[in-house]
């Protein structure tokens, strides 16, 4: 299943050419002659409420298997940085629970430059376990650069962007646990889940993968994220990778890397997310969805520490923390 999550804006659903002044689809409906999704969530400001309505209109005209989602963030500055991560963030957790199973895409095409600029943060983060669908205008398309292409976040010439969370407390022995949980969200006083949090944090120090076991839903990232942050390793990377919504044949590029021309359509050397997670932990997600060549690849890391890119003759060592 596909869903994709994107601002409107006034170039959507339609908009007057420059030139003929002939009217011609919008970004959304760009994406959607060379894309499908199952679901689309619209997110709008109070300014965008009609354009929104009148794009959700000619999606369900134009792809009829499409269910549409209209989102409504009520802040009226569409430039506020922190309003509009905040408002994004009020709806992601009930949208990723809801569609657990399902690869994230994100358009950055439409809206202020400003909610551009707060989805690839999230997205870059891992934050939201999505990938960045980049609309060209048609004047910039080329054979190279088609209308609709995907951005690689994990490339070397981005940074990395780490997601902080909340404040985390300290005391005068360090990290205090109990404030990273309150901190986090994490609610629960069960008596299997103190304990669980309790053989977290006697982990966390350790340079041991540590395997995460729970259902859909339960928390699992938030655990490791816990984790985390009482572990020598609060300052380092902490990346997350949704394995469910990696395409089969993407996933030894994006997890281990590959050199250039390493195989066809290698034009660059990328960096893999156990690089990119050097000493710092990598959150692996739905582990179990990996193909299996990959699993087996993956045990070589755990059990040797060793790190091989696509196309390089000899492993490297790496000291990241699963």
């Amino acid at each position: 299943m596909n869903v994709l999550l994107t601002f409107t804006g006034f170039h959507d659903p339609y908009f007057k050419g420059l030139i003929d002044l002939e009217e011609q689809p919008g970004p959304i409906l760009t994406l959607l002659r060379s894309r499908s999704f199952d679901h689309i969530f619209l997110f709008d400001t109070p300014g965008t409420v009609k354009i929104t309505k009148e794009t959700k209109t000619a999606i369900e005209e134009l792809h009829p298997g499409t269910v549409v989602h209209l989102i409504e963030i009520g802040i009226s500055d569409p430039t506020h940085y922190r309003k509009l991560l905040s408002g994004i963030r009020e709806y992601l957790p009930r949208i990723m629970e809801e569609f657990s199973s399902a690869k994230f895409f994100i358009a950055v095409a439409s809206g202020t430059p400003q909610m551009h600029a707060c989805w690839v943060l999230l997205a870059s983060s891992g934050e939201i376990p999505a990938r960045i669908l980049h609309i060209r205008p048609p004047k910039f398309v080329t054979k190279e650069s088609p209308i609709v292409s995907e951005v690689d976040l994990t490339h070397k010439d981005f940074p990395t962007v780490r997601f902080q969370g909340k404040p985390i407390s300290f005391d005068d022995d360090g990290i205090d646990a109990h404030a990273v949980k309150n901190q986090l969200g994490i609610v629960g006083d069960h008596p299997l889940i103190l304990k669980s949090l309790e053989m977290g944090a006697m982990l966390a120090p350790s340079q041991s993968p540590i395997l995460i076991l729970g259902e859909t839903g339960t928390g699992k990232e938030l655990f490791a994220r816990y984790v985390h942050i009482l572990s020598e390793r609060l300052l380092k990377t902490f990346e997350v990778v949704n394995c469910a919504a990696i395409p089969a044949d993407l996933v030894e590029s994006l997890l281990f890397g590959h050199k250039k021309g390493a195989f066809t359509g290698a034009v660059n050397e990328q960096v893999g997310k156990f690089d990119a997670a050097d000493k710092g932990t990598l959150f692996l997600d739905e582990l179990g969805e990996l193909p299996l060549p990959a699993q087996a690849k993956l045990l070589r890391v755990l059990q040797d520490g060793l790190v091989e890119p696509i196309g390089q003759t000899k492993p490297h060592s790496n000291s990241l923390v699963l």
